[in-house]
């Protein structure tokens, strides 16, 4: 038997002090009103009614938990109000995993446009390069770089990025510039360690040709803004998304090499699970990223 219906069943017979009546304002029988009350008093080794041919009344226990049962109601009815209300507005919290460069150097900026629009939203913005477990963390949204292996995630392309190789003036200047991607296996080399394996490098011409070469892999970390830095300081190659590296090739401080084999892309995407009742304020978050970094000048 619901406990909630028998306790919605026992509050009505205690205000109203009558099975008969509690049962015309539920709409049943007088029988299964009180096989309720009984299913409750069994479950609690309590009774809750003093019953006589004429009337019923509560005992002391039944008062204190007809106490209970109103404020559990009540919050009950106040809680469920406000996930509907959350579910069917932009308003609550969403959580989101989401790579650091691209957190610190793109995202915020959507994130803040977002929530000007929407001003209920509570963002909690978890910052990993590692793959999360959506499940095991209770992330409602993550945003990864890869191909996208099989999954029972729900999936939206974001944008590509566009994988661009640099190096800086310096480290140039001392070991010359790579002709082809072969040559790399002479050159110092910085990866990024959560890529598998991570001195696998894959080079892509303006004609699709792609070449995958085993690189000479000098430096490893799983930071990209790491691999940047050290790059700048001129000691080594490192591969890395063109909205990256652009600012610092304005600036001088690197140079983007193999630009002819430059044509390979990386797809960014959003993940969340799958739901027939996706809450409105994740909907809006999915098509607002899509449509913001849709417009956004990636290259």
């Amino acid at each position: 038997m619901d406990k909630i219906d028998c306790i919605k069943a026992f509050v009505v017979t205690a205000r109203l002090n009558s099975f008969t009546l509690a049962s015309e304002e539920l709409d049943t029988t007088q029988s299964a009103v009180s096989k309720k009350i009984a299913w409750l008093e069994n479950n609690l080794k309590l009774t809750l009614f003093q019953r006589n041919s004429r009337k019923i009344s509560l005992t002391p226990a039944g008062r204190d938990y007809q106490q209970y049962c109103l404020r559990l109601l009540d919050e009950m009815s106040s809680f469920e109000a406000k996930l509907t209300r959350e579910a069917q507005s932009v308003e609550g919290e969403i959580k989101i995993s989401a790579p650091s460069a691209f957190s610190n150097q793109l995202l915020t900026h959507a994130l803040k446009a977002f929530m000007v629009q929407h001003p209920k939203i509570r963002i909690n913005l978890c910052v990993s390069d590692s793959f999360v477990n959506l499940n095991d963390h209770t992330i409602d949204l993550a945003i990864r770089a890869s191909q996208l292996s099989d999954s029972n995630l729900k999936a939206k392309l974001l944008f590509k990025n566009h994988v661009h190789y640099y190096a800086s003036p310096d480290y140039v200047e001392r070991l010359g510039l790579p002709e082809a991607p072969a040559d790399l296996i002479n050159h110092q080399c910085l990866t990024y360690s959560l890529m598998k394996p991570s001195s696998d490098w894959s080079f892509k011409d303006s004609k699709g040709t792609e070449t995958k070469v085993r690189v000479n892999e000098s430096f490893s970390t799983d930071s990209p803004e790491t691999l940047l830095n050290m790059s700048r300081l001129g000691l080594g190659i490192c591969a890395l998304p063109s909205w990256m590296g652009k600012e610092w090739v304005q600036q001088g401080q690197l140079i983007e090499v193999l630009q002819p084999w430059s044509h390979q892309k990386l797809p960014m995407y959003l993940l969340y699970h799958p739901s027939d009742y996706l809450p409105v304020r994740l909907r809006a978050l999915i098509d607002f990223l899509a449509d913001y970094f849709a417009e956004y000048a990636i290259d």
